[in-house]
């Protein structure tokens, strides 16, 4: 199969390259390195099936590409710490590149499109566990909000492409997501904790720790979106993809201690503003459908993260 990743450098689009290359397939990826990382493809650079393109999705000539049996729509800054440095990077990614995206898809009657979007379309959520027909607890100026809303406009434009011109478009929410080839310095909860744990650092709650996260080891969060995009005849679902084991945040950093055998402390700090009390993905859609579900306990996943980490940034 022939495949395109937009941000194919980055956490996720990596790993995925990572596993369609194992599958013999030819994977081009765009990635303009904003928040991608180089080294996260170093090691397909030089195989014949895999090519790169450094470019921003918002200005790249996509007419001059051919037609892909699956496109996988993933750029964007994806934490907090990169969204907030880049706010509206994000916005316009996730509104003229996604635009840009879809009017690639149509033109070149390629097969499939499966965009990234995320659960925090769900914000501070009020319905819990997070269903897909839940709308959200969002606000729109506050300072999640470039990354909130524009992956709530991507699904917006998305979804109005699939109904004015019938395209074979899916829409996966991910949910936190953590494993090798994250960034040491991405802001997230995981990889916090264990740079921090490792280099005997205190690891920094924000709140009171009791806010609850559900973590998805990136294997499986592949897995996902393969399946998404390789099911028939679910043009238009939109679909929770993520880990239903509820963590507290205090829960975490006392497991990521015991694992690094750290003698780190625990220090809180003053909340961000909106940040979500709660997530948990519902998939049932995604059992039912996709014939998914995760493999990867939490224990199993944060010993092989752990193990990454070591190896690539100490």
């Amino acid at each position: 199969m022939k495949i395109l990743i937009t941000g194919g450098a980055g956490f996720i689009g990596s790993n995925l390259c990572h596993y369609h290359l194992n599958k013999g397939d030819y994977v081009h990826i765009v990635d303009n390195l904003l928040t991608g990382s180089k080294n996260n493809i170093k090691s397909f650079l030089n195989n014949k099936s895999f090519r790169f393109d450094q470019a921003d999705i918002r200005n790249f000539n996509f007419l001059k590409l051919p037609r892909y049996d699956v496109v996988y729509h993933l750029a964007s800054p994806a934490s907090p710490i990169q969204y907030k440095k880049y706010p509206i990077d994000t916005l316009l990614t996730n509104s003229l590149g996604t635009h840009q995206v879809l009017e690639f898809f149509k033109t070149s009657q390629s097969k499939t499109l499966v965009i990234s979007s995320t659960s925090e379309v769900y914000g501070d959520p009020l319905v819990h566990p997070q269903r897909e027909d839940y709308f959200g607890n969002v606000n729109c100026v506050g300072p999640r909000a470039c990354y909130d809303e524009g992956k709530r406009f991507a699904e917006t434009l998305v979804i109005n492409y699939f109904k004015k011109y019938g395209l074979n478009v899916r829409i996966a929410r991910i949910f936190n997501t953590y494993g090798p080839k994250m960034e040491k310095d991405d802001g997230r909860v995981v990889s916090n904790f264990i740079i921090q744990a490792l280099t005997k650092n205190p690891l920094t709650i924000y709140g009171n720790g009791q806010q609850t996260r559900s973590f998805c080891y990136v294997d499986d969060m592949i897995n996902g979106l393969y399946l998404l995009a390789m099911t028939k005849n679910i043009a238009g679902e939109i679909i929770n993809i993520g880990n239903p084991d509820e963590r507290k945040i205090t829960d975490l950093a006392e497991q990521i201690l015991k694992i690094t055998r750290s003698q780190s402390k625990i220090t809180y700090l003053k909340i961000d503003q909106d940040d979500p009390k709660k997530r948990k993905p519902d998939i049932s859609k995604a059992r039912a459908i996709l014939h998914w579900q995760p493999k990867i306990n939490l224990n199993e996943g944060l010993e092989k993260t752990v193990n990454y980490f070591k190896e690539r940034f100490l």
